[in-house]
């Protein structure tokens, strides 16, 4: 069966425990104070859209979009969880979000992402995909342990993939 990623309401008990599994992991490999991820309430936001991805009845990760602006979002809480890593659930959530991101006419998609060894997969899928490091945007400060990303979201295709349907929520 193939891997599908579909929108959520963040309802299902299931899809509760990922979520704070996600935040345990965060909170696991960063410093007091500097975990950006959204417990479900967060998630929950109208500003937000968030995916489920599933193979086989089991859920196996989860993504979220912000609307930061007009032009511009930010990914949050990705997370594959570790009995689906190399399945490519990342790489599917992802692209999702940027085909998201491109039907709401975005110019940027930008994220935050923390430092060492637990983050490093997340920064390879990233920067594969073609997002860049930049400074801090929105609330954010910088620090030793964020990383800031973005991905330039090219006009023609934002205007090709506008053409393709009204953006999902």
């Amino acid at each position: 069966m193939a891997l599908e990623v579909r929108l959520d309401v963040l309802a299902a008990p299931q899809v509760h425990e990922l979520v704070a599994e996600h935040l345990a992991g965060m909170h696991g490999h960063s410093p007091a104070g500097h975990v950006h991820a959204l417990a479900v309430d967060g998630l929950k936001a109208a500003d937000i859209s968030f995916w489920t991805a599933w193979l086989d009845g089991r859920l196996c990760g989860c993504g979220a979009l912000k609307r930061l602006s007009a032009t511009a979002g930010e990914i949050k809480s990705m997370r594959t969880r570790p009995a689906s890593l190399r399945l490519g659930v990342g790489q599917a959530v992802l692209d999702e979000i940027v085909r998201a991101a491109r039907r709401r006419g975005y110019a940027h998609l930008y994220l935050e992402t923390g430092t060492g060894p637990a983050f490093e997969p997340a920064q390879a899928l990233y920067l594969r995909n073609g997002f860049v490091g930049c400074g801090p945007f929105g609330d954010y400060a910088a620090t030793d342990f964020d990383v800031f990303m973005v991905k330039v979201l090219d006009a023609e295709d934002r205007a090709a993939q506008a053409l393709a349907g009204p953006p999902r929520q």
